[in-house]
């Protein structure tokens, strides 16, 4: 089992084991807690009481942070015509179809792929690449829609996409450890509203089990989930 080294075991003294914490407080402590000589990531982590292998219990959505995650998107738009043109304006990276065929060849230098309705037939065969990358465009995500303007602009913007995994978890992004703390928390806040608004219908009991945040290197810290519970 690996060791922690000793600025982690240092940090994790100011979280006591077994206490949980407001979200700001808990927020300001990662900000204090960061010790890596870079600008970490601030992510959090939430358990929650849903069986992934259901579909009825499957919990996935999008959500706009309103301060960003502090990470520049490279947006990568297939469309033609005027859309072609509205994604330009609207600050993609790349647009085109030959990116279709750049794909094939392995390249793959950008964050998130947006694609119009029209054009999935093309995109679909790259399924098997993008897939496995979490790159697909897809309509839940918001990422196949003829208004590519809007989806291009809310991801610059700052918008992530979350999906439970296998152990009935959720992992995401909600800024750096440069942030303001006011930001991080309004940012937090956005997260888990969206995910008790995801609740699945099949869902029983205390749907958020835990809640945690955390720094790139740094130790978890654990929010109080009854404050994110609503009644079944």
């Amino acid at each position: 089992m690996p060791k922690h080294g000793k600025k982690y075991r240092q940090a994790r003294i100011a979280v006591p084991a077994g206490e949980t914490f407001e979200p700001s407080q808990a927020l300001q402590l990662v900000k204090e807690m960061a010790y890596a000589g870079f600008d970490e990531t601030v992510e959090v982590a939430t358990r929650l009481s849903v069986d992934p292998r259901k579909a009825d219990q499957i919990v996935r959505g999008t959500v706009v942070l309103p301060h960003g995650t502090g990470k520049t998107v490279r947006v990568l738009v297939a469309a033609q015509g005027e859309k072609e043109k509205e994604a330009q304006e609207a600050g993609a990276d790349y647009v085109g179809l030959e990116y279709v065929d750049k794909i094939q060849q392995g390249w793959l230098d950008f964050d998130v792929m947006v694609a119009t309705p029209d054009m999935m037939g093309k995109v679909g065969p790259l399924g098997r690449i993008l897939g496995p990358r979490g790159l697909m465009p897809t309509p839940k995500a918001g990422t196949v829609t003829f208004d590519v303007a809007k989806a291009v602009s809310e991801i610059k913007a700052g918008k992530i996409e979350f999906r439970v995994d296998k152990t009935g978890n959720v992992h995401a992004p909600i800024g750096r450890v440069s942030f303001e703390a006011d930001q991080l928390f309004d940012n937090l806040s956005a997260f888990m509203d969206q995910i008790v608004r995801a609740r699945p219908s099949a869902a029983k009991g205390s749907y958020v089990r835990s809640v945690t945040v955390s720094s790139t290197m740094g130790p978890g810290v654990p929010i109080d989930p009854n404050l994110y519970r609503r009644s079944s």
